[in-house]
């Protein structure tokens, strides 16, 4: 799972200025939304305009994702429709419970699947849902989720981490992407920082975005800083030279470095030559 997956930006399917605006921002996944960002009266018009400006193409190598209106609303089911037409990647589901949930889309797309776990019961079904085999990918819905715990928003987080944790464990057991939540505050460059580097150090691939202005910094968190990189290049260098010495672990740093270091470091390297490669061909 090297491609990046930084940064996720949602972009309304209604807006014509904002999706073609969005083929030149340094995103890595975009989410074409068609569920909360549209206005039911402009829901049908929506499917429409998106399937255009992405029939036009000029995207680059971002991840295009379609995020449609729950199979259980009036619109759900002509979304689905619409987007296993549209050039588009995968498709975005809200408000997964279980995998009957994504049964149900993956009858009408063949498409991968993304799915929203945002309730309790899509959080408590995650390792069944990540194990669904066309489940792609996860973005956690954040604010949904504090809305049905009836949790206080904290700067921590400390009151969801237990559902983001299960997501992370569902995500990575089945080797599926997991995008944490947006964070609404997009003016508090500082708040939203330490969001994104709380959210990277607990392992996922990436940040989902409802604003532009939010792109660069979700970019630098979740990409290898230059330490990690110079620290992966030497591990590997002196694990090497250890086993060309018949030694099966080496010390960099007064740390020992085994085998297991090692995967992780190839992974740091592999993940910043990927970025490089994503940004030369955006």
């Amino acid at each position: 799972m090297s491609r990046p997956h930084r940064s996720a930006l949602y972009i309304p399917g209604s807006k014509p200025r904002a999706l073609d605006k969005a083929r030149g921002l340094p995103v890595d996944v975009i989410l074409f939304d068609l569920e909360d960002a549209v206005t039911p009266d402009e829901k049908p018009a929506a499917r429409a305009t998106l399937a255009e400006e992405l029939a036009k193409g000029g995207y680059g190598a971002r991840l295009r994702v379609v995020r449609i209106n729950g199979l259980d609303t009036p619109w759900g089911a002509e979304d689905a429709a619409a987007a296993h037409a549209m050039d588009c990647d995968a498709v975005l589901l809200p408000k997964v419970n279980g995998p009957a949930d994504v049964d149900a889309l993956a009858g009408l797309t063949s498409k991968p699947i993304w799915a929203m776990i945002e309730t309790p019961l899509g959080i408590l079904n995650a390792r069944e849902i990540a194990a669904h085999p066309q489940i792609e990918g996860f973005v956690l819905g954040t604010n949904d989720l504090a809305k049905d715990l009836n949790t206080r928003s904290r700067a921590d987080r400390e009151p969801l981490l237990t559902a983001l944790q299960l997501s992370l464990l569902a995500a990575r057991a089945h080797g599926v992407i997991v995008i944490d939540g947006v964070y609404n505050a997009f003016k508090d460059e500082d708040g939203f920082r330490a969001e994104c580097e709380q959210g990277r150090d607990m392992g996922f691939d990436g940040k989902s975005l409802i604003h532009p202005a939010q792109v660069a910094i979700a970019n630098a968190a979740f990409a290898p800083t230059e330490a990690e990189i110079d620290l992966a290049r030497r591990q590997i260098a002196a694990f090497d030279a250890a086993q060309a010495e018949g030694q099966g672990v080496a010390v960099v740093d007064g740390k020992i470095v085994e085998n297991l270091h090692i995967e992780t470091a190839r992974a740091t390297l592999a993940k910043a030559d990927a970025i490089k490669k994503l940004e030369a061909d955006t």
